[in-house]
């Protein structure tokens, strides 16, 4: 059975490849279209229940900029 390779002695496996500059921007835009769908969901949901359209708007814009900051702060992508 042959060892996994593991980053800096650690039992995490180190990745196997960079990936492509293109494809990253990609994963990043495909990932902030998501982020882009949940607040409108959310959006969705709050208004059909009668919520202010003010707290709707706060709602959505903090949960997104979260969302966006993890998103784009990811080293993953």
């Amino acid at each position: 059975m042959a060892e996994e390779r593991t980053a800096r002695g650690t039992m995490i496996p180190a990745r196997g490849r960079r990936r492509f500059r293109a494809e990253s921007v990609l994963m990043r835009l495909v990932a902030t279209a998501g982020i882009v769908a949940l607040g409108v969901l959310l959006g969705a949901i709050l208004v059909s229940a009668d919520v202010q359209g003010w707290i709707v708007g706060l709602v959505v814009a903090l949960i997104s900029v979260v969302l966006a900051g993890v998103l784009w702060s990811s080293r993953q992508l």
